[in-house]
């Protein structure tokens, strides 16, 4: 009885550590990009879930492995290859079809100058049609921390994720890409 009773504690204290943990997590500072770009949802959606539309946002190489717990691998710079250590590793974590990603970093490049505080992050991309044909996209970055390091990563995500959005809305402002 008594080892019944001790698992009991544990089990009590596990979530309430949890509940704490992610209460700090939702009350941490968090950041919003948003715009709109020139294409119907089903084509924004293309970009955000297939490797050629991913390099629309600005990567050179990209390879989509789209499903729950699926990779999404990105390299900046095409002078190496997918795989390396410059390659970025998303896992997608849930998505709502043509609607919602979510995501959170697996693995920065290396020399990424953030080196515990990309652990704590995750990312919420929401696609909202417009009456016009147009999508709203919003991207959604959560878990920053008050540390110094993650108040300086979080700044460099808010300049990162906006040219993403830009770069985007760019694309699809061109009228041979309609």
């Amino acid at each position: 009885m008594k080892s019944m009773r001790t698992w009991n504690v544990l089990f009590l204290l596990a979530f309430l550590l949890g509940a704490a943990a992610a209460a700090s997590a939702q009350d941490s500072p968090g950041l919003v990009n948003e715009g709109v770009v020139n294409a119907p949802v089903g084509d924004v959606w293309k970009v955000w879930t297939t490797s050629e539309g991913y390099r629309l946002l600005g990567v050179a190489l990209a390879d989509v492995d789209f499903r729950i717990g699926g990779l999404i691998r990105s390299r900046y710079s095409s002078d190496g290859r997918l795989g390396d250590d410059q390659t970025i590793h998303n896992r997608i974590l849930a998505y709502e079809p043509m609607r919602m990603i979510a995501m959170r970093i697996d693995k920065p490049p290396a020399g990424f100058p953030f080196k515990e505080a990309w652990k704590n992050v995750w990312t919420v991309v929401t696609l909202t049609p417009l009456a016009d044909g147009r999508t709203h996209v919003r991207g959604a970055m959560m878990g920053f921390g008050s540390d110094p390091e993650s108040v300086a990563m979080q700044r460099f995500f808010e300049r990162g994720n906006a040219d993403t959005i830009r770069i985007l809305a760019d694309h699809f402002a061109r009228p041979d890409t309609r």
